[in-house]
């Protein structure tokens, strides 16, 4: 399983979530990819202003606020292999 947050430096809330799924990651073990927009024009025009934005197995899952309950019952989820409900970081 894999976690990307897409994020820029000097941004507070992506580093509030970087603690979250790194808490998460102490109890579930994953990949993760911590990926700049600054590094890719294409990426800054996507998310300038809904980082961070983190993504499971390549699956939009949480933008700007990451829960540590609400993460770890998605892998949860993902690893159980049950379906994934909707949220609005996938419906945008």
């Amino acid at each position: 399983m894999r976690v990307d947050i897409y994020s820029k430096p000097a941004c507070s809330l992506c580093d509030a979530a970087l603690e979250v799924v790194e808490r998460v990651r102490a109890r579930i073990p994953f990949e993760l990819r911590l990926i700049s927009i600054l590094e890719d024009p294409a990426l800054v025009a996507a998310y300038r202003y809904d980082i961070p934005v983190v993504f499971i197995n390549e699956q939009a899952a949480f933008k700007h606020r990451v829960e540590e309950a609400e993460l770890e019952a998605y892998l949860l989820q993902v690893l159980n292999g049950t379906q994934v409900a909707h949220s609005p970081a996938r419906d945008e």
